[in-house]
């Protein structure tokens, strides 16, 4: 099935395509079926199972920007589900298998946003940027209407850095707070790119090796983007 995708404001209807398994939302793996029937067991409601899901997802995964690769195979969501620590896009990736895994239509939204509080280690690493482009989450058909769901930051990692959780009801946009627990300029977004009914990897590839530098792009490095950050 051809991808879809709709430009910012021009919200899809839930069709087939956001339903279906593809190589990287790869939801028939047994595996994938069974963490997403597991967590959302015993829920009637399509609004619980994704509220169950997102909060599986924010927390059972760490947050790690040091991790990002470009191997298409790490945005296999099968694949995601054996890491230990991704980043935002590989979490939406496997929010979204999820989600279709249980009959919730789900597709991959990005969006480029500043960090106000990012490490100066992980500045250095990314050539002295502060802004994330493509940053990645999932869009939930639920109760008639498209919700965003990021479920990147870990509650363990919001903790040590000081920063408000990404909490989600399944009703309201669930994304990064604009300022941290000290009232500090946290995230702001800067444009919305779309919804995409599948990963859209050629594009992000492209765009992330013209803007980030190749050394950023290596993968783990051994080391924890939160090291040295005491627990607030």
């Amino acid at each position: 099935m051809t991808m879809t995708y709709a430009p910012p404001g021009a919200w899809p209807a839930p069709g087939p395509e956001f339903l279906e398994a593809t190589y990287f939302l790869d939801h028939a793996d047994p595996e994938v079926r069974a963490f997403a029937e597991r967590t959302a067991a015993g829920e009637p409601s399509a609004i619980g199972r994704a509220v169950r899901l997102f909060y599986a997802v924010r927390d059972g995964w760490r947050y790690d920007p040091f991790s990002i690769r470009l191997d298409r195979e790490h945005y296999v969501a099968s694949r995601i589900l054996r890491a230990k620590a991704v980043y935002c896009i590989p979490k939406g990736i496997l929010l979204a298998a999820a989600a279709r895994a249980v009959g919730i239509p789900a597709g991959i939204g990005l969006s480029d946003v500043v960090n106000h509080l990012t490490t100066e280690k992980l500045k250095a690493r990314m050539g002295g940027k502060t802004t994330f482009i493509h940053h990645g989450y999932a869009v939930l058909w639920l109760d008639g209407r498209w919700v965003k769901a990021a479920p990147a930051f870990n509650l363990e990692l919001c903790r040590r850095f000081g920063v408000r959780p990404t909490e989600f009801d399944g009703r309201a946009d669930a994304i990064f707070q604009e300022f941290d627990v000290a009232d500090r300029r946290h995230m702001e977004y800067l444009r919305d790119h779309g919804l995409w009914s599948d990963f859209p990897y050629e594009r992000v590839e492209r765009d992330f090796r013209a803007f980030y530098p190749a050394g950023f792009l290596a993968g783990e490095s051994g080391e924890r983007f939160e090291d040295g950050v005491p627990l607030r």
